[in-house]
C-alpha cells in the first residue's frame, strides 16, 4: 500500500483550474455566460416543444425531455464550479461529492439511453411509418422515458456507492472541476486497475452499448433514405436526422474517450477539457442545432416570441 491510508478522508480539494490563477475572473465570467445559455436555451426549447401543437409529437416530446435533462445536468456541476472560482475556496465534503457523482452518473446515464431512444424514434420514423403511430405512441414515450431514468438511477446509484467504499491512499486532491468517477478511482487503494472495472463496466453499459444501438438505427436508416426515389424526400430525411446526429457525436465523442481509454493515456487537463465538451459543450449548443436546423422549431419560435414579447409590455 503506498502512501498515507487516508479512508477517514472528510473533504477533497478539487483543483479545477488553479494552474492558472490569472484567468480565475475571465473564466468565472465566461462559465457564467455558458450557464445562463444553457437555462435560456434549453428552457426554451421545452416550453416551446409543450405550447406549440404542431410540435405535440414523440420526436419533440424526447427532445423536451432530454431539454430537461441538459439543464438539470449542467446544473449539477456548473454552479459548484462557479463558485470555487469564485471562492477559490475547492473544498467539498466527502458526501457532497458523493451527491455530486451520484446526481452527475444518473442524469449522464439518462441521458445516453434517451439519445438511444431518440434514434429509435427517427428509425421507426423514415424506415417503417405506416406503423409509426402504432409502434411510437404516448405510451412508449412516457415508458421509455420513464425506463431511462428508473434504469440508470438503479445501476449508477450502486456504482457510486461501491466507489465511496473503496479505501482511499495518497493525496486528497482531486485533479478535476468536479467530482467524476475516474479522478476518484485513481486516489483509491490497491491495483488501480481492478478498482476502474465497475467504471469500465458502467461506460460499456451506458456508453458504447447506446452508442452502438444508435449506430445500427443510422445505418438502417441511411440505407432506407438512399432508396426514397425523391431528392426532396431524402434532403427532408436527412434533415430530421442530422440534429440528432451531431449532439449525438459531442456527448458519446468526449465521454466516452474520458471513461474508456486507459488513465494512464490521458493527463489530467485532457480529461478536464473532454469533461467540459459533455457537461456544457453539448448542453450550449443543444438548443442551437435544434433550432437552426429544424424548421419545425424555428416556425414555433417566430409564432411564440412575439405573443411573450406582447404580453410582457403589457
Amino acid at each position: 500500500m503506498a502512501g498515507e491510508n487516508l479512508t477517514g478522508i472528510k473533504e477533497f480539494i478539487l483543483l479545477g483550474f488553479s494552474d492558472v490563477p490569472n484567468l480565475q475572473v475571465l473564466l468565472f465570467g465566461i462559465f457564467v455566460i455558458i450557464y445562463v445559455s444553457i437555462l435560456t436555451g434549453n428552457g426554451l426549447i421545452i416550453v416551446i416543444t409543450k405550447c406549440d401543437p404542431a410540435l405535440q409529437t414523440p420526436m419533440y416530446f424526447f427532445l423536451g425531455n432530454f431539454s430537461f435533462l441538459e439543464i438539470c445536468y449542467t446544473s449539477v456541476i456548473l454552479p459548484r464550479m462557479l463558485a470555487d472560482l469564485w471562492t477559490q475556496r475547492r473544498i467539498i465534503s466527502l458526501s457532497t461529492c458523493a451527491i455530486q457523482l451520484g446526481f452527475f452518473l444518473i442524469l449522464g446515464g439518462t441521458e445516453c439511453f434517451l439519445l438511444a431512444v431518440m434514434a429509435y424514434d427517427r428509425y421507426v420514423a423514415i424506415c417503417r411509418p405506416l406503423y409509426y403511430p402504432l409502434i411510437v405512441n404516448y405510451k412508449m414515450c412516457v415508458q421509455s422515458v420513464f425506463g431511462s431514468w428508473i434504469s440508470a438511477i438503479a445501476v449508477q446509484a450502486g456504482l457510486t456507492y461501491e466507489i465511496f467504499s473503496l479505501p482511499l491512499c495518497g493525496s486528497n486532491k482531486l485533479n478535476h472541476i468536479f467530482c467524476d468517477a475516474p479522478p476518484l478511482v485513481k486516489l483509491t487503494c490497491g491495483d488501480n486497475s481492478f478498482n476502474e472495472f465497475p467504471v469500465y463496466a458502467n461506460a460499456v453499459l451506458f456508453g458504447m452499448f447506446p452508442f452502438l444501438l444508435i449506430v445500427v438505427s443510422y445505418i438502417k436508416i441511411i440505407t432506407t433514405i438512399l432508396k426514397l426515389p425523391s431528392a426532396t424526400g431524402r434532403s427532408k430525411a436527412f434533415s430530421t436526422c442530422s440534429s440528432h446526429l451531431i449532439v449525438v457525436g459531442l456527448f458519446f465523442g468526449s465521454a466516452i474517450i474520458t471513461y474508456l481509454l486507459p488513465k494512464s493515456k490521458t493527463s489530467g487537463g485532457t480529461d478536464k477539457v473532454l469533461s467540459l465538451f459533455y457537461t456544457t459543450v453539448t448542453p450550449l449548443f443543444n438548443p442551437l442545432i435544434y433550432s437552426l436546423r429544424n424548421k419545425d422549431v424555428i416556425v414555433a419560435m417566430r409564432k411564440l416570441l412575439p405573443k411573450w414579447l406582447d404580453s410582457s409590455c403589457k
